[in-house]
């Protein structure tokens, strides 16, 4: 048996029994860890929503809940696709940006998360 297929079986031994001993404790969270997460999370819930509903990323008054309520026709399942809009396929965050600089004439995300906390108010 060559030193590869040695070390492969090794490898997949070591992991298995490492499923059998169970989760790790890293994966195992507070009380206090979990209102944390909670508290955050929905925090990022609120700021979503009013950026959502208000026409905050926009110059024009627009809001994206006017042309999308309730998030209706999104479908951000079904990125990267072909947008007639743009003539090509493009993902997801290319078609946000598209409407942050078309319908709410606004500035588009950059890729860039600080530059994107100061365009959301955040920074």
């Amino acid at each position: 048996m060559s030193n590869y297929h040695q070390k492969s079986i090794a490898l997949c031994c070591g992991l298995m029994s490492l499923a059998m001993v169970g989760p790790s404790r890293a994966d195992e969270f507070t009380k206090a860890d979990l209102q944390r997460f909670q508290e955050q999370f929905m925090a990022t819930v609120a700021q979503g929503r009013e950026l959502w509903t208000s026409p905050k990323l926009g110059s024009n008054g627009v809001a994206c809940a006017q042309c999308h309520p309730n998030a209706a026709n999104t479908h951000p399942e079904t990125y990267p696709k072909f947008q007639k809009q743009l003539g090509k396929v493009i993902p997801l965050w290319e078609m946000i940006n598209w409407c942050l600089k078309n319908p709410l004439e606004g500035q588009p995300l950059a890729a860039d998360r600080s530059e994107n906390d100061c365009i959301t108010g955040l920074c």
